[in-house]
């Protein structure tokens, strides 16, 4: 899964998920280099499995993996 240091982020806010995913820029490393090399994949992805960025796809798959990270995580808190 990783190769390096690792950083965890959540990131809350207006429409955040989405946001996220469009500064991430496409999954696959060359069409992010070709058709948005200014997205963070276009700028620091290798290849597709080393693409440096993660961005959940839906509010549901977000709560998973954040209580992947932080087992205690309460989204109650933050809402």
């Amino acid at each position: 899964m990783i190769c390096g240091p690792l950083g965890v982020y959540v990131l809350q806010g207006p429409d955040a998920i989405s946001t996220w995913r469009s500064l991430l820029g496409p999954t696959k490393v060359y069409r992010a280099v070709v058709s948005d090399p200014t997205s963070l994949r276009g700028r620091f992805g290798l290849t597709d499995t080393r693409n440096g960025f993660h961005g959940s796809d839906s509010a549901e798959t977000a709560l998973r993996e954040i209580r992947f990270f932080f087992p205690s995580f309460d989204a109650k808190q933050i809402i």
